[in-house]
């Protein structure tokens, strides 16, 4: 960052005087706007100047909940979250969601205390070797060791967390260095030569692009959360329509095609469409953009897109090729692509028989379900419910299970950045905390969190935050008493051998938010879900919506673990 004499005069003024004084005006001139965390002895000189410097803190009840919000908030608003939190169990309670964010490309700054500089190394009270553990779940890590680093260091923070491919990065703060002061400054831009990512697509390899898709008959393009990170949702609906395109998500790229597009097929992979896995296994070119090819995705690779050249587009060179062989490697940002795709003169491939064949999959195996009023509340009815009521323009968060698979399916966005999911990690207790900070995010918007019963009980304390704030998020807990998706393997590979699955003993959930100053609710048939859903989606003061579902239920369709996209089960209801 090149600043003329009299700014730099200014900032070096600024920011002389301690450690903690310089971080609270480094933030600033990030642009951070909210801080997520948690207070403790090794952090008390960053919470006092804190205190003296105002930036919003929204104070977590649990550095897990702190985590997941700042994901949540990273994840609609693609700004960077930052996480502040003490040493010892402070840092280790970060460590679940620092691997999820890894995982998901979602930027992050995680400040954590650390004990003095003079004691590391000596088991001192609440030490722990946050940079150690940390080291494979970051994109990079830093210790403090000197505090005329320190406004480097947190400018580099950024810049890492935020370019590329998107990641969490860690600073580690001793207490001395906190306290130590700061007397010359000299701002510098950033200079890392080691880490230059490509942003820019080779030309030559976009026009092999170009004339793969021009060629083909059965074109296929597999969009993931690598073009929501590159904002770049017009410009891959512009290339879909255009060219008459079909078009597939994986579970982290949804939205980034409308869900009701014509051309959309759904969502790929485990519990994806079998329209979607069909045109997998029967494309002859499969276009990849931002996407990793994890194998929820992919199945069986030796099953994998037998038939197609692959066209990886990604902005981490070592996605391409790892998992699957790729014809034409792209390493690039995908907008950018995109956009370089769009100036290519593509004669379009003639797609009529191959797009005639996936609408009659589509009319003949739709995602489908056997309601029965006996029965009770089904999942996917109730999201069908929470999509009709919002109209497909809610955020969206969600825990990891069955409820995830059934929101992925049922509800179809309109936006993108509007889904809040945990995909690669799967994270139990991720979907509350989440909505959190996207509600922070984007306060003028509804936020839907989209619960299990069991992920909900592990950061529910920060229902304490809806109270605090009166953020208006709703709380559906689909609420099958028990731990749907294991329960749904044990039913399917363990002969029904339901070890420590099913959850007899709940709390009284409705009771729960009423503790908490929040209006609860319990639904336990269609027409009541109807009025509930309708009432509290219209308030914009926070509620709890206990739903209780069929405990029984699986999320169909399946592929199971080995099998390739082409041996679903669970197709068709018998």
């Amino acid at each position: 960052m090149g600043v003329n004499v009299e700014v730099r005069e200014v900032v070096e003024q600024k920011l002389k005087g301690s450690g903690a004084e310089i971080l609270i005006q480094s933030l600033k001139e990030q642009g951070v706007e909210v801080i997520f965390g948690y207070p403790g002895g090794a952090v008390l000189p960053i919470y006092d100047a804190l205190h003296r410097n105002p930036i919003r803190h929204v104070l977590a009840r649990h550095e897990q909940g702190a985590i997941h919000a700042a994901e949540g908030y990273a994840r609609v608003s693609g700004k960077t979250g930052v996480v502040l939190a003490t040493s010892g169990p402070g840092a280790t309670n970060l460590v679940t969601g620092i691997a999820d964010a890894m995982l998901d490309s979602l930027p992050l700054v995680v400040f954590t205390g650390q004990v003095a500089s003079t004691v590391i190394g000596t088991d001192a009270f609440q030490e722990a070797d946050i940079i150690g553990i940390t080291q494979p779940i970051t994109k990079h890590n830093y210790q403090v060791k000197n505090v005329e680093d320190f406004p480097r260091i947190i400018k580099e923070a950024f810049y890492i967390a935020s370019t590329g491919r998107p990641g969490p990065v860690v600073v580690d703060i001793p207490k001395d260095i906190s306290n130590g002061l700061l007397m010359n400054y000299v701002d510098e831009e950033v200079n890392l030569p080691g880490y230059q990512p490509t942003t820019q697509p080779n030309y030559l390899q976009i026009q092999k692009a170009a004339l793969a898709i021009s060629n083909s008959r059965k074109p296929l393009i597999l969009a993931g959360a690598g073009v929501l990170a590159a904002k770049a949702a017009s410009e891959l609906r512009e290339f879909v329509e255009r060219h008459n395109v079909p078009i597939t998500n994986t579970l982290l790229g949804l939205g980034s095609i409308d869900g009701n597009h014509n051309l959309f097929l759904g969502m790929a992979g485990m519990h994806g469409t079998y329209t979607a896995n069909t045109a997998i296994c029967e494309c002859d070119v499969l276009l990849n953009i931002g996407a990793r090819f994890d194998d929820r995705l992919t199945g069986n690779l030796a099953h994998f897109a037998p038939n197609a050249k692959v066209i990886h587009i990604d902005i981490d060179p070592a996605e391409i090729g790892k998992n699957v062989p790729t014809a034409i490697p792209i390493v690039a940002d995908a907008g950018e692509a995109l956009r370089a795709l769009l100036n290519q003169d593509i004669e379009s491939p003639d797609t009529a028989e191959w797009l005639a064949s996936l609408a009659a999959n589509k009319t003949e195996y739709p995602l489908q379900y056997k309601a029965d009023k006996e029965r009770g509340i089904l999942p996917q009815q109730a999201i069908e419910l929470i999509h009709r009521l919002t109209g497909g323009d809610a955020i969206v968060t969600t825990d990891v299970g069955q409820h995830q698979m059934w929101a992925a399916q049922y509800y179809k966005f309109n936006h993108p950045h509007n889904w809040v999911t945990s995909g690669g990690l799967g994270t139990m207790g991720f979907g509350f905390p989440a909505a959190i900070g996207a509600q922070l995010a984007r306060p003028d918007e509804k936020v839907i969190s989209i619960v299990g019963d069991a992920g909900f009980q592990m950061t529910l304390q920060e229902l304490s935050l809806l109270q605090e704030l009166r953020l208006p998020v709703k709380v559906v807990i689909m609420n099958n008493q028990s731990l749907g998706m294991v329960r749904q393997w044990q039913e399917t590979f363990y002969e029904e051998r339901y070890s420590q699955s099913l959850i007899h003993v709940q709390p009284d959930f409705v009771k729960m938010a009423e503790a908490y100053d929040i209006a609860g609710y319990k639904v336990e048939t269609m027409e009541q879900a109807e009025a509930v859903f309708k009432e509290a989606f219209e308030s914009n003061e926070p509620c709890l919506i206990d739903c209780r579902t069929v405990q029984m239920e699986n999320v169909y369709p399946m592929v199971a673990p080995g099998k390739g996209l082409n041996e679903m089960i669970g197709v068709k209801n018998e």
